[in-house]
């Protein structure tokens, strides 16, 4: 598991500023944990994140990996509004098993278990990418990327999105891919029979239609073409199926 960091959003102005840049509905907060993404206006993945609603402040739970480059993004959108960002102390503990008192389902899939946020980190030692893997839930810096469109990442499936909650950066683009197009790519759960790494190139005769991400046992995350991808699969050494 990779390290999250937490930040608290404060001032009166937190809901209405986070409910214009961000791809869920803030009032949801009020039925527990929320996950997000933060757009750039062309509707391309900058951030994916959890918001908790902890009476007087949000907080904003974020990969490491994207904490410092995300902050300073949501900073440069405060202009006047009574907004302030600060490190948060709390810290998260997640787990499959049973949950413990405070803990709050993870809103992605019920097999991710519960987030528990408090003064421990870490987690149960569950397998994550197993899981993920089973479900095609993406991950932060693995199959979410700056190249990802929220859409093709599965994020309406995972509660990531909400189309009726108005305007935000990005959402033209999103609404659009929703309401006008059929997706044509995306990430979907393969089956593997032989040697492949994760990285690799999937193709249909020949002709490259994707690549595999993360991989568990015989199955793997994989991001194809949808409308290409047709006959026998491969990538490496090892045959492609859908799941």
């Amino acid at each position: 598991m990779s390290e999250r960091i937490l930040y608290e959003i404060t001032g009166s102005d937190r809901e209405h500023f986070l409910q214009g840049l961000i791809s869920n509905d803030v009032r949801k907060l009020k039925d527990g944990l929320v996950y997000a993404a933060l757009l750039t206006p062309q509707g391309k993945y900058l951030a994916d994140f959890f918001l908790l609603d902890r009476s007087e402040a949000i907080v904003i739970d974020l990969d490491e990996s994207i904490a410092e480059p995300t902050i300073k993004r949501l900073s440069m959108y405060k202009l006047r509004a009574d907004v302030q960002i600060a490190p948060s102390a709390l810290k998260v503990y997640r787990g499959t098993g049973p949950a413990p008192e405070g803990a709050l389902p993870d809103p992605r899939h019920p097999d991710l278990g519960w987030r528990l946020y408090g003064k421990r980190s870490g987690d149960d030692g569950s397998d994550w990418d197993d899981i993920r893997v089973a479900h095609c839930i993406p991950e932060t810096g693995i199959e979410l990327t700056p190249d990802t469109y929220i859409l093709e990442a599965g994020f309406e499936r995972l509660n990531g999105v909400d189309f009726r909650k108005g305007c935000y950066v990005g959402q033209e683009v999103t609404a659009r891919m929703k309401h006008k197009t059929e997706l044509r790519k995306g990430f979907v759960s393969v089956g593997i029979s032989g040697s492949a790494e994760p990285g690799a190139e999937i193709t249909a005769e020949g002709r490259r239609v994707g690549q595999l991400f993360t991989r568990a046992g015989n199955r793997a995350i994989a991001y194809l073409r949808l409308d290409r991808a047709e006959g026998t699969l491969r990538a490496d050494e090892a045959e492609i199926t859908y799941l």
